[in-house]
């Protein structure tokens, strides 16, 4: 399986749906589908119109991967993103405390 590469520097900040959606490789309405679940985050412009994050498309590449590599359902990768996240900031941590040589 394969996932699109997107040059971030060449996008505005937000994408409208239909945008992000296809930058995604994903139908708008599985990207709402996301949304709902709390997977990707959106924001709110000025005209009260919905934007994606640029940075989001990353996002949308891991739940790809974790949904279609390991057919985990996305409430699973909800939960397998937030470990994934509590263990990049415990390795943080981590390697802040240890003394410098």
């Amino acid at each position: 399986m394969t996932f699109p590469l997107v040059r971030a520097a060449r996008l505005p900040r937000d994408l409208p749906l239909d945008a992000f959606a296809a930058a995604a490789g994903l139908h708008p309405d599985l990207v709402a589908r996301l949304v709902a679940l709390g997977l990707v985050e959106v924001t709110t412009g000025p005209t009260g119109a919905p934007g994606f994050p640029v940075a989001e498309l990353a996002t949308v590449a891991r739940i790809r991967r974790l949904h279609d590599d390991l057919t985990l359902n996305y409430a699973a990768v909800g939960v397998v993103l937030d470990l994934l996240d509590r263990i990049d900031e415990l390795e943080d941590r981590l390697a802040r405390s240890r003394p410098v040589r």
